[in-house]
């Protein structure tokens, strides 16, 4: 058995002693931090008046899109490719060349091919009926598809249902919410991205040959004085 030293209590710690029940040291500790809820994206702490699937307003309207002109004219343009960086930014594991043509094939494919079906037989009845076919499952497409990234957005900075469902946006306002999406992810970066402090170092400081020589002469002659003086107060032997 290891020794150990013992101290003799008073009789105020006595009393204090023997109100406490075995094990009562020991029970856990509620902390906040440790065992709050957290958002399952993000894995932040969530307040407990946090009720799913959200309640954060967007930065920018669905309508916004003259905010950012480069977007909006990316987005006008070429929709697929601003797609593409919106899902590359949300999911790493999908890169933006995956996320493009997975948009040209489920929405510009679909487009594309009832233009040309109407060009090759021309317009009537069944030709007609036939566009009209593509061109509702290519809606449809459009909205199941792009509308589960806008979800994955929304899950992830907790944004509200704005205007409506994002399969029903993407469906009647697919262009314009590309572009609020980007926008969107674009404004969070801004607020968690810390300015950079740039500390320059010093200048390298030389000294030349010339003032080298008279630093080690004036050291050397303070090296000699003490030298001098001790010797000058020592006794004579005589």
């Amino acid at each position: 058995m290891a020794e150990g030293t013992y101290v003799q209590l008073t009789k105020e710690q006595e009393a204090v002693a023997e109100n406490i029940t075995p094990g009562e040291l020991n029970q856990p500790i509620d902390i906040d931090r440790f065992t709050c809820r957290r958002c399952p994206e993000c894995g932040q702490p969530l307040p407990k008046s946090h009720q799913p699937p959200a309640d954060e307003d967007w930065t920018t309207g669905i309508f916004g899109c003259t905010e950012d002109i480069e977007s909006c004219l990316t987005g006008l343009f070429c929709p697929c490719v601003l797609f593409g960086r919106n899902v590359e930014s949300l999911n790493e594991e999908i890169s933006q060349t995956g996320a493009c043509v997975g948009h040209v094939i489920c929405v510009e494919g679909g487009i594309t091919l009832a233009v040309v079906t109407a060009a090759m037989n021309g317009i009537d009845p069944d030709t007609m009926c036939l566009i009209t076919e593509g061109l509702l499952f290519t809606w449809w497409v459009c909205g199941i598809y792009t509308g589960m990234a806008r979800q994955a957005l929304q899950r992830k900075y907790h944004l509200k249902d704005a205007p409506c469902d994002p399969c029903l946006v993407h469906c009647c306002f697919h262009w314009c919410a590309v572009c609020q999406e980007y926008r969107e992810m674009r404004n969070h970066l801004e607020e968690n991205t810390s300015p950079v402090t740039i500390v320059e170092p010093p200048p390298i400081q030389e000294m030349n040959v010339h003032a080298r020589k008279e630093a080690e002469s004036s050291s050397s002659g303070k090296e000699i004085v003490p030298v001098i003086q001790a010797v000058e107060m020592q006794p004579s032997s005589s």
